[in-house]
């Protein structure tokens, strides 16, 4: 009688250093992201919003900037980057699609960054 068993590996990479991956500006780093925000916005904003694990239709309740300053006080938790909700408001409040732009990339990268999966089958006789 053979046995067959499955092994699943789950490896996770954390890149917590502290900061942004991209700069505020750095729209060079992520052209697609930057071309999305400039033709339809909310799209954009649905979208990482939707890739974060929130609801896709929360920006678009979006009244005085609190889901935006919400989402990205999350982030940071989330990813170990330092700042303050302070730092949040101010940067939506200044540079509103830049600031988008930045976590829609920061949320880019860290899905690619941050698992994969390994399945193994062995057979026993």
């Amino acid at each position: 009688m053979a046995v067959q068993q499955q092994i699943v590996t789950v490896t996770s990479q954390s890149t917590s250093s502290g900061t942004w991956t991209t700069g505020i500006c750095d729209c060079g780093s992520d052209c697609g992201t930057c071309c999305c925000a400039l033709w339809c916005f909310p799209c954009m904003q649905c979208q990482t919003t939707s890739q974060f694990g929130w609801c896709f239709c929360m920006p678009l309740l979006d009244a005085c900037m609190v889901v935006s300053c919400c989402l990205r006080s999350s982030m940071r938790e989330r990813y170990g980057i330092h700042g303050s909700c302070c730092d949040d408001c101010c940067t939506l409040l200044w540079c509103y699609p830049c600031a988008w732009c930045q976590m829609a990339r920061e949320v880019k990268i860290r899905a690619r960054a941050t698992s994969s999966t390994v399945v193994t089958t062995q057979i026993h006789a």
